[in-house]
């Protein structure tokens, strides 16, 4: 069958449309994406603004119409941290199923966490034995450990790259002023202190390979050596505590307008990406991970495998 996802994350929309079956591996068809920085769209009230609703309204449109060229069998569609914390979620979702037929579903954190634990379980296989799986997106942080499918420990937290980049590094609106130090020092401070309860719970589970997804993630392994995209889906990706250490103390140097001068940084994302190490290394650093593998796979195939998986055999 051919199957499209429809991922609304803080930063991007994203539609994935993959053709699979049953017990089968997914392989992609399509991929496209549009930037709306949603989380960035949120006024004081908690709410997200027309001008958010609108463009959002309009992109989930567009994915539908591509989907439908594409003839997707099926369209699962649902919003991560930027919607769920919307104090008008609520009414936005309901306009975007008026506007376009689509059904946007919202994730809990913790089912983000479990969907992202099962497709890098799927990805590495039983061999790896016990996972600690981490995800740095926009507006959260997942961590999960287990040694099934589905975690014993799945938690979210409000450490995303996006979100502290504006509330507690304050990053330069043009991007022409690098955070200060002392920014920088408050901002470990905070991630720690929030990490500190999660930590001890996962700890207690235990793990033999630590594991990390998201494009934060890959943008730092990239900067600190790991191998393009261009090497291939295939090829082994890592990043190392120590290299991470090093990209942070060039890159807190760095204006954000000037980061996607560096390969592997892209414009989008530039600007929260200083935010995004800092939890990196405070993760790694607080749970002892001396090195991460990277996996290619993440939220979107833990959907498309959960769907998949409900399907039955032919």
């Amino acid at each position: 069958m051919r199957l499209g996802v429809l991922d609304v994350g803080s930063n991007t929309v994203h539609l994935l449309v993959v053709d699979a079956h049953h017990g089968a591996h997914p392989w992609p068809a399509h991929s496209e994406k549009v930037v709306l920085r949603l989380a960035e769209q949120i006024g004081p009230d908690g709410a997200l603004t027309e001008a958010g609703a609108d463009s959002l309204v309009e992109a989930v449109g567009m994915a539908k119409a591509a989907a439908a060229g594409l003839a997707a069998d099926d369209l699962i569609a649902f919003a991560t941290s930027a919607v769920r914390d919307a104090t008008n979620a609520g009414e936005v979702l309901a306009r975007v199923r008026d506007a376009t037929g689509v059904r946007l579903e919202v994730l809990p954190g913790a089912d983000e966490a479990r969907m992202t634990f099962l497709a890098v379980r799927r990805w590495f296989g039983w061999s790896a034995g016990r996972l600690l799986v981490l995800d740095i997106g926009g507006g959260s942080l997942e961590l999960a450990a287990g040694i099934d499918e589905d975690p014993d420990v799945a938690q979210s937290l409000p450490l995303g790259a996006g979100r502290l980049s504006r509330e507690r590094l304050r990053v330069d609106p043009a991007g022409l002023v690098p955070p200060t130090a002392e920014a920088v020092a408050e901002l470990r401070g905070y991630v720690d202190e929030v990490l500190e309860p999660v930590a001890e719970k996962l700890a207690a589970v235990g793990w033999e390979r630590a594991v990390a997804t998201s494009k934060t993630f890959r943008t730092l392994a990239r900067l600190a050596g790991a191998a393009p995209s261009g090497a291939g889906l295939w090829t082994r990706r890592s990043l190392t505590r120590t290299g991470l250490r090093q990209v942070i103390g060039f890159i807190r140097h760095i204006p954000p307008a000037k980061l996607p001068e560096l390969e592997g940084v892209s414009a989008g994302r530039a600007h929260q990406l200083l935010a995004g190490a800092v939890v990196a290394e405070a993760v790694m650093r607080r749970l002892d991970v001396d090195t991460l593998d990277i996996c290619p796979w993440a939220l979107r195939e833990g959907v498309i495998l959960s769907r998949l998986d409900q399907l039955e055999p032919k």
